[in-house]
């Protein structure tokens, strides 16, 4: 007798939020409510720069963990392209590769960037990556990058991470740590934005330090064999990671305004200031660190 088909993800997660998803005529999240960075067009782009200014730091956690061709792999929270193309390399052919965000304009762009590289074997769906609806067990990796640190209640989201690993697969993640950072020589502008993003990234609770703390929280989720690396770069002038912390304000502005920390003619003057300050070649810019982390699911014993 012919086996049934397994449900594809789409289709699981159709049946998820038919199941436990409130009546609700559209499923997007609201980002503003439970991303730090919220939503805009400008931080799409930044997240579209994001993707190639990690490229490295990225490709070099997912070389630690070894994915193999067949493997299936999901990245969570991928927004407009995330690592799409990276898990795809690893895996094809024969692979499976899924990405899942919660805002439906990146899901069409994430959607968009795979078919034109034609990568057939990537599947963007759209959901809530701290409660997908995917199937438990079905994946050899499951990553996230700079996603933790945006949200009010990260173990949260790794509980789900977790779940979806099989077991004896990974889970990994690339997370940043605002607090260790080089501006040298210093400008009062810079300062300035600085304070500015760690009170505005707070606001919903999340956490500028999460990278620090990924060790104990992978731990914590109960994953084994946990392993963190941490990256520092320094960045030339012309390199677009340079001005990352003016681009995270420029994210931020209108949460900013409304908390009242800034009106619009300091944010532009800030800006100017700060942006030319980072254009000097001798300027030293290092504005965050990266670490890198990897944890194994235990398996049966």
């Amino acid at each position: 007798m012919d086996q049934p088909e397994a449900p594809s993800a789409a289709r699981q997660v159709a049946q998820h939020r038919a199941a436990d998803a409130p009546p609700d005529p559209g499923f997007d999240v609201d980002p503003n409510a439970v991303y730090a960075l919220g939503s805009s067009s400008g931080e799409t782009a930044r997240l579209q720069r994001q993707a190639d200014e990690l490229g490295p730091e990225s490709s070099a956690l997912l070389d630690r963990v070894g994915l193999r061709r067949g493997d299936s792999a999901i990245d969570l929270g991928c927004g407009p392209r995330g690592v799409l193309e990276l898990l795809s390399e690893r895996v094809s052919p024969g692979g499976r590769v899924v990405g899942l965000d919660a805002d439906s304009a990146h899901v069409a762009l994430a959607s968009r960037y795979a078919a034109d590289r034609g990568l057939t074997d990537v599947e963007v769906l759209c959901g809530d990556a701290r409660s997908t609806g995917l199937d438990a067990d079905s994946f050899d990796l499951v990553h996230t990058r700079a996603l933790l640190v945006t949200l009010p209640d990260p173990a949260q989201l790794l509980a789900e991470m977790v779940r979806l690993a099989r077991p004896g697969g990974w889970v990994v993640g690339l997370e940043p740590d605002a607090q260790v950072a080089i501006c040298h020589p210093p400008h009062p502008a810079c300062d300035r934005l600085s304070e500015l993003l760690l009170v505005a990234f707070s606001r919903n609770g999340a956490d500028p330090h999460t990278g620090r703390r990924l060790g104990e929280l992978y731990r914590q989720a109960g994953l084994q064999d946990v392993t963190v690396d941490v990256r520092a770069a320094a960045y030339p002038a012309g390199h677009s990671r340079r001005t990352i912390r003016a681009d995270l304000i420029r994210s931020l502005r209108p949460q900013i305004i409304d908390m009242g920390l800034a009106d619009e003619r300091e944010l532009d003057q800030l800006d100017q200031a700060a942006r030319t300050h980072f254009a000097n070649p001798d300027t030293l810019v290092m504005p965050f660190l990266n670490f890198l982390a990897w944890g194994r699911k235990p398996a049966p014993a």
